[in-house]
């Protein structure tokens, strides 16, 4: 492949064979120059900003840190760089944290040399190489976490209703008739949202909606 524009590499990896095998086989490309390497994260941090490159490729297990940590601090001073993820193993933990740090693709070190010539053309044109596998993961996380900062995010809108109304003091048969719905649909109701709430007891619930509707409350002077 032939281009008028020349893909600028930076390559980051504590071993210099591995730098240098991966730079001679990018280098035999014409559409791709290698300017600038490190060994260690905090050299990879000195000559990023300086070289400007428009990719680089980052190996994730570092003697003094990690690309991961490279990448995060790299893409807030030059948020056009593209960031490749290089690793020998593959880890749902470092591919989530790489993601989040703004990585635009991750690939393992036994990739065939082709598929890495064709990875860093294809970062540099803007496409993420995060496969669908990959991608549906790290939703999977950042739903949990979401989970976990709103325990109420697991809640449908009918349930929320409900453990407002709890939060009132109101019955089940209250709730009902309230809602137009039978009793025992609404005791249903409330063992659902019990559950998703890790509470045991109704009390529980009434005690939590209260405390919502006092911080939802605005401050006086806000």
């Amino acid at each position: 492949m032939t281009s008028d524009r020349v893909i600028r590499v930076f390559l980051l990896d504590d071993h210099e064979v591995v730098r240098r095998g991966v730079a001679a086989l990018l280098e035999t490309e014409p559409d791709i120059q290698v300017v600038g390497e490190a060994g260690t994260a905090e050299q990879a941090m000195a000559r990023i900003p300086a070289l400007r490159p428009d990719v680089a490729v980052l190996d994730v297990r570092l003697p003094d840190g990690d690309g991961v940590t490279v990448c995060r601090e790299m893409r807030s001073r030059l948020p056009q760089l593209q960031c490749l993820m290089l690793t020998s193993f593959a880890d749902d933990d470092a591919l989530f944290d790489a993601v989040m740090a703004g990585a635009a693709g991750y690939v393992l070190k036994q990739i065939h040399g082709t598929d890495l010539v064709g990875a860093v053309r294809a970062l540099a044109a803007g496409t993420s190489l995060l496969d669908p596998q990959s991608t549906a993961r790290m939703l999977a996380r950042l739903r949990d976490r979401a989970t976990k900062a709103d325990p109420l995010a697991t809640l449908t809108d009918q349930e929320r209703r409900i453990l407002d109304l709890i939060g009132e003091g109101l019955t089940n048969r209250q709730i009902g008739e309230r809602m137009f719905l039978a009793e025992k649909t609404i005791k249903n109701y409330v063992s659902s949202l019990l559950a998703k709430l890790d509470l045991n007891r109704r009390t529980q619930a009434a005690v939590l909606a209260a405390q919502l509707k006092s911080e939802a409350k605005p401050r006086r002077g806000a």
